[in-house]
């Protein structure tokens, strides 16, 4: 992923040549007793394999990549900001000290940078990702335009990837596990009983539909087999494609259905504000 769509993330904190030290300052062995984990690191779930893998490299090779460390108030003590693979990979391969870039940050930044080195390294599932827009929406009150602003997508992105957040557990589960990907959550969320959409994701799994299955699935739960399904046609691969299509350059879900006659286009929002949007678009 282009560094450039992440707004300034650790570029902005480390170059090639220097460290910016009117707020930075560089110490190439620092003991790692003195960091505690980032309180708001947004990845839940590190693979074990991983872990050694990091080890074993950084055993032969060390540490290219310095942490990224704040001081905590009132303490000698610091906290991690950017870096907790690194941290935790070093502890396992027996070393007692890591080199460190230490920077003057507010709570806000913590969590905006370890969520911009993630989505960087594209370390956070879905939900993962999620939770964390939603306490930066929480916690410092930030309007998905900000957050979009910050971490470097658009508003509309932002919104749908914290509704994913209004999944039942069961299905959270599933897209932690890497069983459903974030298409699959999406077209799911069209279904508004829980139970129904619990089974839906279900059967989603056990058959290893594709997302536009899931899509076609959603919407056969949501509005039942009506008497017009009777004359629907199976979408072929041209209308397929002019649906994909569609939904690039809109930015929302497009579908294209073909029907004995004609056919019918549906183009799904989700509030007043993604009408207002689609609608310049259009017109």
């Amino acid at each position: 992923m282009e560094t450039d769509r992440l707004g300034k993330g650790l570029a902005a904190l480390i170059s090639s040549n220097q460290v910016d030290n009117s707020s930075s300052s560089f110490v190439p062995e620092f003991s790692i007793e003195l960091i505690e984990p980032n309180p708001y690191q947004p990845r839940m779930h590190i693979d074990p394999n991983e872990l050694i893998q990091i080890a074993d490299s950084i055993r032969e090779h060390g540490i290219v990549q310095p942490l990224i460390i704040t001081r905590k108030r009132d303490s000698d003590r610091y906290y991690l900001i950017a870096g907790e693979r690194r941290l935790r990979a070093s502890q396992l391969a027996g070393f007692k000290t890591v080199p460190v870039v230490i920077k003057d940050s507010s709570p806000q930044e913590m969590l905006e940078l370890a969520i911009i080195e993630n989505v960087q390294r594209q370390d956070l599932n879905p939900i993962e990702e999620a939770s964390a827009y939603k306490q930066m929406q929480d916690e410092f009150g930030m309007s998905h335009d900000e957050i979009a602003k910050r971490v470097g997508f658009n508003r509309v992105t932002i919104t749908n990837k914290i509704r994913l957040l209004n999944i039942p557990e069961p299905v959270k589960e599933d897209i932690l596990n890497g069983k459903l990907s974030e298409g699959h959550a999406r077209a799911l969320l069209g279904i508004k009983d829980k139970t129904s959409l619990i089974a839906a994701a279900d059967l989603v799994v056990k058959r290893g539909m594709s997302v536009r299955e899931a899509e076609a699935l959603a919407r056969k739960i949501s509005f039942g087999k009506g008497s017009s399904t009777r004359i629907w046609k199976t979408t072929d691969e041209e209308t397929n494609k002019y649906s994909d299509m569609l939904s690039r350059k809109l930015g929302y879900t497009a579908h294209i259905t073909k029907m004995t006659k004609g056919g019918k286009l549906v183009i799904r929002y989700n509030n007043v504000e993604e009408l207002n949007d689609l609608m310049k678009k259009l017109l």
